[in-house]
């Protein structure tokens, strides 16, 4: 049955301040005010009152390290910048389970969810030994809660040994990868609109990787039709590195091995100059801004609009819970439109432009055209927020006020035209439960015990 979200307290979306209706995946009618319905598929249309909500497309994260979920305000990496408190993190992570990855994605997507998240990209880069399959686990989470993902198989190939950052026990043969890439694409990738789960490849940076590899990625993801995806200019220590190790800017080596191309998105983009903007704006490359965590590594302000004016997408990811340290998708917006206000204007970084970058930007970082927007056509992914805690009390503009005031919980969140949450709980889940292993595995994982 067609479903009318009714008159909702504020929308998204132009001239639609009646609502729009969704039947089965898609958004099928936008209802100007005052005015019903008039599609119809020959049944009667169900009735849903958003007089109370604030209806916005699914927020689309574009970046996150859901296993990081396990190492939150982890005592040995407080206050380090990048390089440190991945040296400080790596043998951490290197004790990762099976059943750690397991239980910090279910707990990662469900924060996502819970915070009007629709469409989540992980990149997943550790694979030590015992958790060959740790986007096959990821897969299942995600099946489970009903949530789209874009998994992308990282890689780590260039250990301490060969003059990289991770540590031996971190990094993988490179034909192993390339193996297990293949196989992971054949397995899960889906193509279309429809698309639920989808696969790219993802070598974690240019300090962990060989430039051979690099190459041979996207090779491989261009033969299978996939994305790519690696961090870039997050760090002046990051360029250091490219510049000692390459003999060339991050940028240029991106170039170098084939990779500036609009089938790639890249997390931060803090450090471009204005060239290199011009250059990745020509390209179509993508960069997934990551506001929180570059604020707790001390990495910098990406310049996301003169990025968007020169042609490159923009999106949103929440990063890693070790660097952010939440996954909280509508608070990520608030951060984007604050640390934008450092850099630009107020009325040129506005509410609009931080909800712009959190989905349509987001969408196009992904390569998707079918959801990011309330438009006819497009998936019904959508997120639903109430006004109804004291922090909105006297609020004037609905829209603003989710950023202005802090929102931070989604009262309904639907994916694909399917409910994930209603008043605020995904049904089924045992929230307790879910905390409870997830901190004892925390705390085995950090302390040993």
């Amino acid at each position: 049955m067609a479903i009318w979200l009714k008159n909702p307290l504020a929308i998204l979306a132009e001239h639609s301040d009646g609502g729009i209706v969704v039947d089965g995946n898609d958004i099928v009618e936008l209802v100007p005010a005052g005015k019903t319905p008039t599609y119809a598929n020959g049944e009667s249309v169900q009735v849903f009152d958003a007089s109370r909500h604030v209806l916005l497309p699914g927020l689309i994260n574009t970046h996150h390290h859901f296993y990081q979920t396990l190492t939150r305000a982890c005592p040995p990496a407080l206050n380090k910048p990048l390089f440190p408190w991945l040296q400080a993190l790596y043998p951490i992570w290197a004790r990762l389970s099976p059943e750690m990855m397991a239980s910090a994605s279910k707990l990662a997507l469900v924060e996502l969810l819970l915070s009007g998240c629709t469409t989540a990209a992980d990149h997943h880069y550790l694979f030590p030994d015992g958790l060959g399959d740790a986007i096959d686990i990821q897969v299942e989470q995600a099946r489970q809660l009903g949530i789209r993902v874009t998994l992308t198989r990282g890689s780590m190939s260039l250990g301490e040994d060969q003059g990289g950052l991770p540590p031996q026990s971190t990094v993988q043969d490179e034909q192993v990868i390339l193996d297990d890439s293949a196989r992971l694409i054949k397995a899960y990738h889906e193509g279309g609109p429809d698309a639920m789960i989808q696969i790219a490849l993802a070598p974690c940076s240019p300090f962990s990787v060989s430039t051979e590899l690099m190459k041979a990625s996207a090779v491989l993801a261009r033969e299978h039709g996939v994305r790519l995806h690696t961090h870039l200019a997050e760090t002046h220590d990051e360029t250091a590195f490219c510049e000692k190790m390459f003999g060339l800017r991050p940028l240029d080596y991106l170039e170098h091995v084939g990779w500036l191309n609009n089938d790639v998105w890249l997390a931060h983009g803090i450090h471009f100059d204005d060239d290199e903007i011009k250059r990745l704006g020509a390209a179509g490359t993508g960069i997934s801004h990551c506001p929180s965590s570059n604020m707790v590594l001390s990495s910098g302000i990406c310049r996301t609009l003169e990025l968007e004016a020169a042609g490159a997408p923009v999106g949103l990811g929440v990063d890693g819970s070790a660097s952010n340290d939440g996954s909280n998708m509508i608070q990520e917006v608030r951060q984007a439109m604050l640390i934008g206000r450092l850099r630009y204007e107020a009325n040129e970084m506005t509410h609009y432009s931080a909800f712009r970058i959190a989905t349509e930007g987001s969408a196009r970082c992904l390569g998707r055209n079918d959801i990011g927007k309330l438009e006819v056509g497009k998936k019904a992914d959508l997120a639903l927020f109430t006004l109804d805690e004291p922090r909105f009390s006297g609020a004037g503009d609905p829209l603003a006020a989710l950023l202005l005031c802090a929102a931070h919980k989604a009262d309904h969140v639907m994916v694909a035209g399917k409910w994930r949450v209603k008043n605020g709980i995904i049904e089924g889940l045992d929230m307790a439960k879910l905390m409870q292993e997830h901190s004892a595995l925390a705390r085995e994982l950090v302390f040993q015990q």
